[in-house]
Parts: structure tokens; C-alpha cells; sequence
């Protein structure tokens, strides 16, 4: 029997894909748009990996991780982003995230994530040894900072003592490069 694949994405587009590329190699892959329909899935048939959209449509998807885990504990679920951050990278491996990749990603490095579960070691990853800029520091500084009040812009703002507005023209712009 193949293994099931949950994928969870607000982009549908992107989520077909996705799901006919694992369908294509052989896993059994559900595709859900938004939160309450993945659970719905997840309720019915627990998935054997998820892949999972960071922002679905106006909600956070490290929210789902928790309740995707009650219901199948064993697991291995696969945080997407078109915006990756430091940040919420490390809020998903705590929250038990098995891997974190910023979008576009090659359907192989979703595989081989999912291949690295609790009974396979985690491949080891090289670090970087170039410094990240000051553009990208001040980037993965205002992710954190919005998140840890729940992306609340004006919360955000006061605590980073900066005006609303500015906030919002950085928050606009793509990351700076590594």
C-alpha cells in the first residue's frame, strides 16, 4: 500500500500539481484549500505526510500542525512558504514540523523529507559561511516580531517603534536575499 499524502494549500493551482506529481510517483496524495476542509481529511483518513502551506489565505498554517499531529501523531508534515523566515522556520520544527523549504521546491526534496522520520536520521545540511546581510537580518527581525503578535501590524509596529505605514512598505517587499 502507498503512502497518503495530504496537500494543503490555498493556491489551487499549485496544489493540483503538487498532487498529480506525488500521484505520479506513486504516494496517494488529498489535496485541501483551506484549514477546516484539511482537518475534515485528516479526520477521515489520517495521512501518512502533509504537505502544508504556510498562509492559507488569511490564516497561519503552523496553526494546523498541532491539530494535524492529534490526529495522526505519526505524521511527517512538510511546511511550504513563498516567504521563508528564520523565524517561523524554528516555530515549525517546534511546533513538529519534519522539514521547511521555501517555494519553488523540487518534488524529490518533498520525498526525501518525508523519508526522514523518526527512525531515519535527518540528512545534515551545510551552513552557510557568509553572514547574512542587514537587509535580511532586519527582514527575519520583523517576521519574528510579527509573529510573536499573532501578525498583528499596529502590535508589531509599536513594539518595533516604528510607524504603521513604513511597516507595511517593508512588510510588501520581498525578502532581501541571503
Amino acid at each position: 500500500m502507498s503512502e497518503s499524502v495530504l496537500v494543503i494549500d490555498d493556491d489551487t493551482t499549485f496544489n493540483a500539481v503538487l498532487a498529480r506529481a506525488l500521484k505520479r510517483r506513486g504516494y496517494e496524495a488529498v489535496s485541501a484549500t483551506d484549514a477546516a476542509s484539511a482537518l475534515d481529511l485528516a479526520r477521515r483518513t489520517p495521512p501518512d505526510a502533509v504537505v502544508l502551506d504556510l498562509n492559507l489565505g488569511s490564516s497561519s498554517g503552523l496553526q494546523l500542525i498541532r491539530p494535524l499531529l492529534d490526529l495522526a501523531p505519526h505524521c511527517r508534515i512538510v511546511v511550504l512558504t513563498g516567504y521563508a523566515s528564520i523565524a517561523t522556520a524554528v516555530e515549525a520544527v517546534k511546533l513538529g514540523a519534519v522539514q521547511y523549504f521555501a517555494k519553488p521546491v523540487e518534488v524529490e526534496a518533498l520525498i526525501a523529507a518525508f523519508e526522514t522520520g523518526q527512525d531515519k536520521p535527518v540528512p545534515s545540511v551545510e551552513v552557510p559561511s557568509d553572514p547574512l546581510s542587514v537587509s535580511r537580518l532586519e527582514w527575519e527581525h520583523i517576521q519574528r516580531v510579527l509573529h510573536e503578535h499573532d501578525g498583528n501590524i499596529s502590535a508589531t509596529a509599536r513594539a518595533l517603534k516604528m510607524h504603521r505605514r513604513t511597516l507595511q512598505r517593508k512588510l510588501a517587499k520581498r525578502p532581501a536575499k541571503v
